[in-house]
């Protein structure tokens, strides 16, 4: 079963890199590329970026995380508990950079970094568009800004399912004129809630490297 958990989410993931599903037209206007070449327009009529509140707490990385896990391709890293999470860099081909595990536990993460720069809007849309090339399903369950080691980012929660299985998505998703990150764990619905500390402890330490 782990490895068609991992099979499925590996399949998911690869759908994730936006850079080359969305584009501009020569109006302004935001479409989304689809593979098979077709593409619409961008939805900006519900849950937009505006109606997405602001959460006041002051999110840190936690004192345990120490090992720092640097992005070759932006500014970015994160801080992980390395007693609790293992990591591998992935293969050039690959559309992660960085994955993680927390060991010897179904839950896992990805840090996928790319160097243009996403307006936020943009990014939470086309994030859940290209989700749902794989889990037609997907839902936006849970969605704040949130700021995190100086960093204002976008927390995007999302359930769905494929293959059979109900997973649960949880990530940080960060922008600017150096690259664009998202920072995404994942495991099943129901072990969401007893790995959900060990998942927001590595998701917060997302930092800025000088």
């Amino acid at each position: 079963m782990k490895h068609l958990f991992f099979l499925s989410f590996f399949f998911f993931s690869a759908a994730l890199t936006f850079a080359q599903t969305s584009a501009v037209t020569s109006n302004g206007d935001e479409v989304i590329l689809y593979p098979d070449g077709t593409w619409k327009y961008l939805q900006k009529n519900e849950d937009t970026v505006a109606e997405i509140k602001n959460n006041p707490t002051l999110f840190e990385k936690n004192s345990k995380s120490t090992f720092l896990v640097k992005s070759n391709i932006t500014n970015q890293g994160v801080y992980i508990n390395a007693q609790k999470w293992s990591f591998k860099k992935v293969s050039i081909t690959d559309d992660r950079e960085f994955s993680f595990q927390l060991k010897g536990k179904d839950a896992y993460c990805m840090l996928i970094a790319e160097r243009i720069e996403v307006p936020l809007e943009a990014l939470r849309s086309v994030a859940l568009e290209n989700a749902k090339l794989v889990a037609p399903d997907t839902k936006i369950t849970k969605q704040e800004f949130r700021h995190v080691n100086g960093l204002e980012v976008l927390c995007l929660q999302m359930t769905g399912s494929t293959q059979g299985i109900k997973f649960t998505y949880f990530g940080y998703y960060y922008s600017s004129d150096k690259g664009t990150v998202q920072l995404v764990a994942y495991t099943s619905n129901n072990l969401f809630d007893e790995y959900k500390t060990d998942i927001e402890d590595l998701l917060n330490g997302l930092v800025t490297v000088k």
